[in-house]
């Protein structure tokens, strides 16, 4: 961890009190801490405090000011925020939380938050009621799919006496997952061009109904943020999905198998790595009805739907692969190895990713993954299950082997 660089929010909760120590703690392990905070935070923590632990100045309110009383000009806090590897805001309030989701820069800590290039991690940390409304947990869940790191609060007494989730985790939990960050906060991919797929196609059957699959997109969206985080040039071409786009990333929509295809030929030459994590429907029906097809149409009982097979991209890709790094998905629910290892070498891939939707908390719409990473060679990297967001680093760990 030594020359590594964070900076730590403090907005105004009464776990504020646990800071410093947390301070100390990551400066033991060589790391760097810079401390910004809210006004209301100096309620319940000092700032010489923090500025003692830190061995820096500690920047508070909505226009930071200079000993002497002179306002701090510039553009610091893009300079602060570039500087940093990661940002930990702790404790993360509901208030802060929410103004974050939606794009609100007010104080050094929203401001911050949204200047950052690299991670940011919240430790939410509140009553449980506050935690547990449905505003709140909205802004969770729109921080975790813009690629925002939320830690899941502690459960314990709270400060109004009442035993729920909505305490800070504990330092030593928090300390971990920030190193666990800082880990892959190299900016080892730093000038390579990433294109990632993602989501399901649509294949429309009439105006109102087509065929598509379960995939939900957020291992694809995952590989897409961690790869910005570690510093590429990324494009994310997706199919329809109810996902926020990551942070760094610029997103691509299509539809259909046919305009993924034209989207991943425009984009293919000028990348460096390829990583095709879509599922794309194999097949879409010979003739698309321009009028809504009645139930009674053409009989009661029984509608025929003639299929015919979609192009194979990730075939074309292979074909004209050149110096590209090209990575696929299997998704197998039998014989998984020897049908991954089939279609790495039949699509002419450097590596490939297989998992298994019939094993609990991996596939289409979870959380987590538990996945297969095979090599070109035929080496087998049996990967625990994890976080999406931790599975698509180890993925971008075997791809860095390769350049």
């Amino acid at each position: 961890m030594r020359g590594k660089k964070i900076l730590i929010g403090i907005s105004g909760g009464i776990a504020a009190y646990k800071i410093p120590q947390l301070v100390r703690d990551f400066r033991k392990r060589g790391i760097d801490v810079r401390i910004v905070m809210t006004e209301a935070a100096k309620e319940f923590v000092s700032p010489l405090t923090l500025s003692t632990v830190s061995g820096h100045e500690v920047i508070i309110g909505d226009f930071p000011v200079l000993k002497g009383g002179i306002i701090r000009a510039g553009t610091w806090h893009i300079d602060l925020a570039q500087e940093t590897d990661c940002m930990l805001i702790a404790p993360a309030t509901a208030n802060t939380i929410a103004k974050i989701a939606h794009g609100f820069s007010d104080n050094v800590v929203t401001t911050l938050a949204l200047a950052m290039r690299g991670p940011v991690i919240l430790a939410p940390s509140m009553d449980t009621d506050m935690l547990q409304r449905d505003a709140t947990q909205f802004n969770i869940r729109i921080l975790r799919e813009r690629g925002y790191i939320i830690l899941e609060p502690a459960t314990g007494e709270l400060a109004s006496g009442l035993y729920g989730p909505g305490r800070l985790p504990d330092l030593p939990i928090i300390q971990k997952e920030v190193e666990d960050v800082l880990n892959h906060s190299s900016k080892d991919f730093k000038g390579k061009k990433v294109l990632v797929t993602a989501g399901p196609t649509r294949e429309a059957i009439d105006p109102v109904r087509f065929i598509s699959n379960r995939s939900t997109g957020t291992m694809g969206f995952a590989i897409a943020n961690a790869a910005a985080q570690r510093g590429a040039d990324v494009t994310l071409i997706t199919g329809p999905v109810s996902l926020f786009t990551p942070r760094n990333v610029k997103r691509v929509d299509i539809e259909t198998a046919y305009q993924m295809y034209l989207a991943v030929k425009k984009y293919y030459k000028s990348s460096d790595i390829v990583i095709m994590a879509a599922a794309v429907s194999d097949f879409s029906p010979v003739t698309v009805s321009r009028q809504k097809i009645k139930k009674d149409s053409p009989r009661k009982d029984i509608l025929n739907l003639k299929l015919k097979k979609n192009i194979d991209i990730i075939s074309e890709a292979g074909k004209n692969k050149g110096k590209n790094i090209l990575v696929g998905f299997a998704l197998e629910t039998e014989n998984e190895i020897s049908n991954a290892k089939k279609k790495l070498h039949q699509k002419n891939l450097d590596l490939i990713v297989l998992n298994n939707p019939l094993i609990k908390g991996s596939g289409f719409g979870t959380g987590t993954n538990k996945i297969t990473i095979i090599t070109r060679e035929g080496k087998i990297h049996r990967i625990k299950k994890m976080p999406k967001y931790y599975a698509a680093h180890e993925i971008l760990n075997h791809v860095k082997q390769l350049f």
